[in-house]
């Protein structure tokens, strides 16, 4: 786990270049990255310049801390994320959530691209994420408790807050975004899925499978953040249709929704 003096010092610094007041963090999945370049009034600064944040390697995936406005509010998007699967621990995965802790950030939207097990989603759409279920085979808050983070066995009722998933489905009825409701299984990764696995996995409940999300939801509420997760259906998962899967459709595709989803997010922010 990273240290509260590591959060600490990190978020110092962003103050310092003008990250501070935000009303809302935007953690951006692969190849959904251009939310950040609609933010107005923008500063950015890139992760390798961050104490202790550790750099993304993901192609669809910037590396780069952006603050701007949406709507009048001050947002801090987060181009990219670092992943179990890449080696990362999972104290690590997460370090970007216990700054926003330490920024005094009160909620976050977690993002990514997902594929879809729910044989009714299209390629393509946007999920609400109602739940999760975690088969990563670990949890980012394993290891000594620092109370100032959060309570050593934080209530996990609603992981996703319900005030926020209804506030996004105004939003995109409001704008015109068509969106799915669902349960998102996070798995480690970096192989995708077998077939066996994703009928297993629609066995469990689960719409839509990926390999993010759910360690960084789970500290953010750790921390008393109110959480929101947005899955983008990128590829359909395997088994579903009778081709392979490759993560250049998954960039291609989210690039090819992205007027959809900046759009979202825009209006629940400004709902907000």
């Amino acid at each position: 786990m990273a240290s509260f003096e590591q959060a600490v010092e990190a978020a110092e610094f962003l103050r310092g270049r003008g990250f501070h007041g935000a009303e809302v963090a935007v953690v951006l999945g692969s190849g959904l990255g251009d939310f950040a370049g609609s933010l107005l009034e923008p500063f950015e600064v890139a992760y390798g310049d961050i104490p202790h944040w550790p750099a993304s390697g993901v192609v669809g995936h910037a590396g780069r801390l952006v603050g701007g406005l949406v709507g009048g509010r001050r947002v801090i998007a987060l181009s990219g994320r670092v992943h179990f699967y890449e080696g990362h621990p999972l104290g690590t995965v997460t370090f970007a959530m216990r700054v926003m802790g330490r920024l005094d950030v009160p909620c976050v939207i977690v993002t990514n691209a997902a594929g879809g097990i729910n044989t009714r989603f299209t390629q393509g759409a946007l999920m609400i994420i109602e739940d999760h279920i975690n088969l990563m085979g670990s949890n980012p808050l394993v290891g000594p408790n620092d109370e100032r983070f959060g309570p050593r066995f934080p209530d996990m009722t609603e992981v996703y807050s319900r005030r926020l998933r209804d506030l996004a489905a105004a939003a995109g009825a409001e704008r015109g975004v068509p969106l799915e409701r669902g349960v998102y299984v996070a798995v480690h990764g970096p192989s995708y899925e077998t077939p066996a696995e994703i009928r297993a996995f629609r066995t469990l409940g689960a719409d839509a499978v990926g390999m993010s999300t759910v360690p960084e939801a789970l500290v953010a509420r750790h921390m008393g953040m109110e959480v929101l997760g947005i899955s983008c259906i990128t590829n359909m998962a395997a088994g579903v249709l009778p081709a392979p899967l490759h993560h250049a459709e998954v960039v291609e595709t989210a690039r090819r929704v992205k007027g959809q989803f900046i759009s979202l997010l825009e209006g629940i922010i400004e709902r907000l």
